[in-house]
């Protein structure tokens, strides 16, 4: 593995602690469900990337693997896509996905915790599921991150579509458009990760979480400029 990607997850971890300050301070002011749960979705995001950081500096252990497992793997993209359910969608809906995903990443993540773990000879070190002795653990984190995708990119682009031609709204736009790109990169890193390329999902996470913070920024700023200034509108046309 080329020693600059390996370190790459350090830079997304801190960058990710940032963005976790900035996006909680908004969720404080505004008290609001979705909020919360980006909030939640970035910080599992940099605790994921903070475990590839530490296979980086510290070398690989059956603990940080697991945990790397549990949070990037199965948690994934899961509490920022449920952000934007409950933003878009009724609030019903909401709750029993939540819970049901809740429900279902607790057990997965203990059938994760006593799997015995197959290491082949010439083990590379390497943060890759198919170390897993029981093979099916792998089966939970495809219908969570295939939710998460539909939500978390699929959201983004209906609001995208929502405001195009709107001129009123281009920021809105292309925040969106940020956001689902942004969302959609680890997921492509993280396939990578499944035929042995996990340098691919260290580069796509920290890309991926720049423009989804773009795409946050963007929007966010909008809307504060918009209620502080009702004219900002029309002199943006």
């Amino acid at each position: 593995m080329n020693p600059i990607i390996e370190y790459i997850p350090i830079v997304t971890t801190i960058f990710s602690i940032f963005f976790f300050k900035q996006i909680y301070s908004h969720y404080k002011e505004r008290k609001t469900s979705y909020l919360l749960w980006w909030s939640i979705g970035v910080l599992t995001f940099g605790l994921g990337t903070l475990a590839e950081s530490i296979n980086a500096i510290f070398g690989w252990s059956e603990i940080n693997f697991k945990y790397w497992y549990i949070v990037g793997a199965l948690l994934g993209g899961f509490p920022l896509a449920q952000g934007s359910v409950y933003l878009l969608l009724n609030k019903k809906f909401a709750d029993v996905t939540s819970v049901f995903f809740i429900l279902l990443i607790i057990v997965a993540s203990v059938f994760v915790i006593l799997s015995p773990l197959n290491i082949p000879e010439n083990f590379d070190q390497k943060l890759s599921g198919s170390l897993f002795s029981w093979t099916w653990v792998r089966y939970f984190s495809p219908l969570i991150n295939i939710y998460s995708f539909i939500f978390l990119v699929g959201g983004a682009l209906y609001s995208a579509i929502k405001y195009y031609n709107q001129t009123e709204k281009d920021i809105r736009f292309k925040g969106n458009i940020f956001i689902a790109i942004g969302g959609l990169l680890p997921g492509i890193g993280g396939s990578f990760t499944r035929i042995g390329y996990v340098n691919v999902l260290f580069i796509t996470e920290l890309i991926g979480l720049v423009l989804i913070y773009l795409g946050y920024q963007m929007i966010k700023n909008y809307k504060r400029k918009l209620s502080s200034d009702p004219s900002f509108i029309t002199t943006n046309k």
